[in-house]
């Protein structure tokens, strides 16, 4: 590998540039994604995507749709960086004499990036899902004290990241904050298995298979295509990961103690359609995340921009 491809400081630049643009553009379908995962039988306030999104707009403004964002924006540059230098990484130990990878050996370097990544992603996930959800709580909160005491219909302020963190702690040390962490993994492992491969087989099959990076629209394509077919090919088990990682219910809604009773519920109680629940939401989000990414990582943005950072500091 170059030492492009070497250059830590510079996959932190690259991750954060792409975090950073990619949360920002996609958030929203991502805030509907997880509220539409949580809903279940019988306490249904959205119909869609975008009925989820008006009516976010209605009750909390534009700013609404971002509750929750803090935190990605905060967490995505090391989650980001960790996932592209970890698959660069182990690419790298697992070529022979610099020759192109077999399928399975990129499945295994991808399956190490899914693995590592799990560290920043879990705690990151696990409080933006609280923020994302409140909105559909106190939705139904309302719903269900509609006609009852004045107090019923008092708006509750959301917590904070802050707040959430520290009350984690508090009460179940920083286990609390890895709640969910097996189908983080279950999650994670297998998307990247197929992300990674998909994507490197796109790019070099839209270069013609020249060597280096390709040109930036090809690097975009393919990381969309790769990004899409593995959300939707993992959604069933990023339902589960929202559902265990959700600490508040609404009312009449199921609790699980873990991921087989998670899906024995879902599939008693909802059958196996809601395990697709938010899946075009997430392919919505992943795709433009994971594009911008690729681009933002080929380019080198973080290597143009690493020599400036040193003059300045």
């Amino acid at each position: 590998l170059s030492k492009k491809q070497n250059c830590l400081p510079a996959k932190l630049i690259n991750g954060g540039v792409a975090g950073l643009i990619g949360v920002t553009c996609v958030f929203p379908i991502d805030l509907a994604k997880t509220r539409l995962q949580n809903q279940q039988n019988g306490s249904r306030l959205y119909t869609s995507m975008s009925d989820c999104l008006v009516r976010t707009i209605r009750s909390d403004g534009i700013f609404g749709m971002y509750r929750g964002a803090a935190v990605n924006l905060t967490l995505v540059t090391p989650e980001k960086a960790i996932k592209l230098a970890a698959n660069d990484f182990f690419r790298h130990h697992l070529s022979q004499d610099e020759q192109k990878l077999t399928l399975f050996r990129e499945m295994l370097a991808g399956c190490g990036a899914g693995t590592c990544q799990v560290i920043i992603t879990t705690p990151m996930e696990m409080l933006k899902i609280q923020l994302q959800d409140a909105g559909r709580i106190e939705a139904q909160r309302k719903m269900a004290g509609a006609g009852g005491p004045l107090g019923d219909h008092v708006k509750r302020k959301p917590p904070t990241a802050l707040q959430l963190s520290r009350e984690l702690l508090k009460r179940r040390g920083i286990a609390g904050l890895y709640k969910g962490l097996g189908a983080t993994l279950l999650r994670d492992v297998p998307f990247s298995i197929i992300y990674f491969p998909l994507f490197a087989n796109l790019n070099s099959w839209g270069c013609g298979g020249s060597e280096g990076p390709g040109p930036f629209y090809v690097s975009f394509v393919s990381g969309c295509i790769a990004g899409s077919t593995a959300a939707v090919a993992v959604n069933p088990v990023d339902v589960i990961k929202t559902r265990l990682q959700s600490l508040t219910r609404g009312c009449q809604e199921d609790t699980y103690t873990g991921v087989a009773d998670c899906i024995r519920k879902i599939l008693r109680n909802e059958g196996p359609s809601a395990f697709l629940k938010g899946a075009y939401c997430r392919a919505l989000v992943i795709a433009p995340l994971f594009g911008i990414a690729q681009v933002v990582y080929f380019l080198g943005v973080g290597e143009k921009g690493l020599p400036i950072i040193y003059i300045l500091f």
